[in-house]
């Protein structure tokens, strides 16, 4: 096995600390092309969907990948802009402004970028790009708040993979979750304020986060439990009364049981319950993407307007926001403790370019 190397390796180069910013993923395009090439790597993942993978292979090259990119391509065209997609440029945003900040509190000598789980930029790419900058102690940083085996879970998987085809590797930290880190709920709950100064307040706020079958939450995950903890902070924070505000999951998928309540089975149910008016706020999302914007935003504000509710609002979500920035820096800094260096510009250590000369001219 041919393993990656560092070819002619400068023994002088600066140790450098790599902080490595991951989302979900986007096509390229809102087109079907490009949708069944972004939901093929996608519902392959088997974090994502668990079934035995020749009967999956089946059920999503039979039947899936011939139906759903049409329909997926459609949603997709009504959150596309002259930007592109919106997952990508807020998740770009987001890094180019972390990227400032941490050099202006850590030094330029830190190297911050993205990558995205199942497009471009890719993680094996991005890391490499690092490397080559002299990264050899790397932070990842999975932007989602909650821990999730189809979500953190298969960005360690993508690292992990990545890591095993190179001949030296740099030292590792890795986030699994932030959930209830005092930056992010500070940053949620700042949204929130800020949207209700300008549109008011509603009868009930709903805390949306995005579904996994229950089959995950039997089997150990914390995701459902971690989603409710940040509910209970952020509310805590803005002191509301447990009657004004739920938690909901949405965007299920297939025919198994997922996480109840159901965002779009609470939202056809209130105005009968006598709530006409309700704010929608996706803590588990860290930027705009299809499911917020066409999902919530277009698709679950039909269903409670035509069940009788007369307001709606969605709360966007941080994107690159200045309050989800410091959360973010800040979240970084606590898991850089120990690494000394970070943000020097000394040259290596005789131990440390021993250690890369290893893996140079392969």
């Amino acid at each position: 096995m041919k393993y990656i190397g560092h070819q002619n390796f400068d023994h002088s180069q600066a140790v450098r600390v790599g902080i490595l910013l991951v989302n979900l993923g986007t096509p390229e395009a809102p087109e079907k092309k490009s949708l069944r090439v972004y939901l093929r790597r996608f519902l392959w993942d088997p974090r994502v969907v668990e079934i035995p993978r020749l009967l999956w292979w089946l059920i999503l090259h039979g039947i899936i990948l011939r139906v759903r990119p049409a329909r997926s391509a459609a949603n997709y065209r009504k959150i596309w802009n002259e930007r592109g997609s919106p997952l990508l440029f807020h998740t770009r945003d987001l890094a180019e402004s972390v990227r400032g900040l941490v050099a202006e509190r850590m030094g330029e000598a830190v190297v911050v970028d993205f990558a995205m789980r199942y497009s471009s930029p890719d993680i094996a790419a991005t890391i490499q790009g690092m490397i080559d900058q002299g990264v050899t102690k790397l932070l990842v940083l999975p932007l989602y708040p909650q821990y999730s085996g189809p979500t953190t879970g298969s960005t360690f998987d993508a690292l992990a993979a990545d890591f095993t085809r190179r001949r030296w590797l740099p030292e590792l930290r890795f986030v699994s979750q932030y959930h209830d880190h005092p930056a992010y709920i500070k940053a949620i709950a700042d949204s929130i304020r800020a949207h209700r100064a300008t549109h008011g307040t509603a009868d009930k706020l709903l805390f949306s986060y995005h579904g996994e079958p229950r089959r995950c939450l039997d089997l150990g995950d914390p995701y459902h439990c971690q989603c409710h903890k940040t509910t209970r902070l952020v509310a805590e924070q803005l002191g509301l009364p447990e009657s004004s505000y739920l938690t909901t999951f949405q965007s299920r998928f297939g025919k198994a049981e997922w996480l109840r309540p159901y965002t779009d089975a609470t939202l056809k149910a209130l105005p009968g319950q006598g709530v006409t008016s309700v704010q929608v706020v996706c803590p588990g999302f860290s930027a705009d993407c299809l499911e917020t914007l066409e999902e919530i935003g277009e698709e679950n504000r039909d269903y409670f307007i035509a069940a009788g509710g007369t307001h709606f609002d969605y709360i966007p979500c941080l994107n690159s926001a200045a309050g989800h920035v410091e959360a973010i820096t800040a979240i970084i800094k606590g898991h850089l403790a120990g690494w000394a260096d970070a943000g020097a510009t000394s040259e290596p250590t005789a131990t440390q370019a021993r250690a890369i000369a290893l893996g140079a001219g392969q």
